[in-house]
């Protein structure tokens, strides 16, 4: 199909594009961007007066619960919620049921997600068999299935010894380890460490539970010369070693969750058990400390942590309820709100969704690299076509995702967000089209 995009705020991070123009699409890549030749006939035209031409989204941390896990969310739900949300590329952790550590399990994972044509998937295959910590996987095959990377999602691995020989192995042959910096000793809390925690009595994780893992990776990264990804970062200390290692020179890349990025520990309120997240919501300071950093690119993306939990894992006791929120759809308005917030400019929150994801993914994108998170003539025609002057109250009945719980539900956060999606094409296909 033939589509032409017209009269839209054109707006693309990586090349600081922000003009009013026309695109145009055919055989699912951008042909014309700003000014269209006369000659071009589209089988559909799309009228964005008073909207943003963006490029789709790219989620570096997204769960969609299949395989082994369908009761929380199935790969059509999910994949759907990231069309609704403008996300068009996703990278979803290996700690599925069975954990993505077989060649077999991510091709089919990827042929689920083609069919659907709904949004990019990439997987992260995982680092060690069945997330034990004990035993490589088989990386190169890993990667040839399709595997971006490698990581161990929340099951840190104890024997350092053993870490040292997974960086080296990965740094032989290039491979990036994606790593959630905690402590294992350190971690068995279910509220950041502080008076809030104390008060309600809930079992406290500290900081330091970041801050010792931070310093083991990065000394690693120093012996070995590994590429080292950093998922959710959540505290101020945190961010300090994270810019130091940067200022440094180390192969490091970090993004930020949503949730990390608005909240902190005083949203828990009376237990409520939408705020059971992991990272653990943090203090004020924390939070203000993450949101500078992302601004500055000591964070280089923000992504949703999308985790849907089924109700009866949250209808129970604070401490006994299951990790996770659903996000997908919130990726966008949260960015443009953090942007508001903190007087940055458009473009600033557009980057840290689509054109630094993007460049943390770098060559494991393989022919996507020079085009997925950007509008250029040629690329991949991967849009998201928004509202940005909207506002809208989040009603978890009225999300797509089979995960209604969410910290920013209006009657908990009080939050009205900016920014609504209108249409998000994939591969030149619309995957998701909204009425205004």
């Amino acid at each position: 199909m033939k589509i032409l995009i017209k009269n839209g705020r054109l707006i693309d991070p990586a090349s600081n594009l922000d003009k009013q123009g026309d695109l145009a699409i055919a055989a699912g890549r951008i042909v014309a961007l700003g000014h269209v030749p006369a000659d071009f006939e589209a089988n559909r035209v799309i009228d964005a007066s008073g909207l943003v031409v963006a490029p789709g989204l790219v989620d570096l941390a997204a769960r969609l619960r299949e395989p082994g896990l369908e009761q929380r969310g199935m790969l059509e739900s999910e994949l759907a919620a990231a069309a609704a949300g403008g996300v068009t590329s996703l990278v979803c952790p290996p700690d599925t049921d069975p954990a993505l550590d077989e060649p077999g399990l991510v091709e089919m994972l990827k042929f689920r997600a083609r069919k659907l044509s709904l949004c990019r998937l990439f997987p992260l295959g995982a680092l060690t068999r069945g997330l034990a910590g004990e035993a490589l996987t088989e990386m190169a095959e890993l990667t040839e299935a399709g595997c971006v990377g490698f990581g161990q999602a929340e099951r840190p691995i104890k024997n350092t010894q053993f870490l040292t020989r997974a960086f080296q192995y990965a740094a032989t042959y290039d491979y990036a380890v994606w790593l959630r910096p905690l402590d294992p000793w350190l971690s068995g809390g279910v509220a950041a460490s502080g008076a809030v925690a104390t008060r309600l009595g809930l079992a406290g994780v500290p900081v330091t539970a970041e801050t010792i893992a931070l310093h083991t990776i990065f000394e690693l990264v120093r012996a070995t010369g590994a590429r080292v990804h950093l998922c959710r970062l959540s505290s101020a200390a945190g961010v300090a070693l994270l810019r130091a290692a940067k200022q440094e020179g180390l192969p490091v890349t970090a993004d930020v969750s949503i949730n990390s990025l608005h909240l902190t520990d005083m949203d828990i309120g009376f237990f409520n058990s939408a705020m059971r997240l992991n990272p653990p919501l943090r203090q004020g300071r924390d939070r203000d400390a993450l949101r500078a950093a992302l601004a500055d690119g000591t964070l280089d993306a923000l992504v949703s942590d999308h985790m849907p939990v089924d109700e009866d894992e949250k209808m129970l006791p604070f401490a006994e309820a299951t990790p996770g929120a659903t996000g997908l759809e919130l990726l966008l308005s949260l960015a443009l709100k953090w942007a508001e917030d903190d007087k940055q400019p458009l473009a600033r929150a557009l980057a840290t969704v689509t054109a630094e994801p993007v460049r943390v993914l770098g060559p494991a994108l393989g022919s996507l690299a020079a085009s997925a998170g950007r509008l250029v003539e040629g690329g991949v025609a991967d849009v998201c076509v928004f509202d940005a002057q909207t506002r809208w109250a989040v009603r978890p009945e009225a999300l797509l995702s089979q995960g209604k719980y969410t910290p920013f539900a209006a009657d908990v956060s009080g939050f009205e967000l900016p920014g609504r999606v209108r249409y998000t094409l994939v591969a030149g296909h619309i995957a998701h089209e909204c009425a205004a």
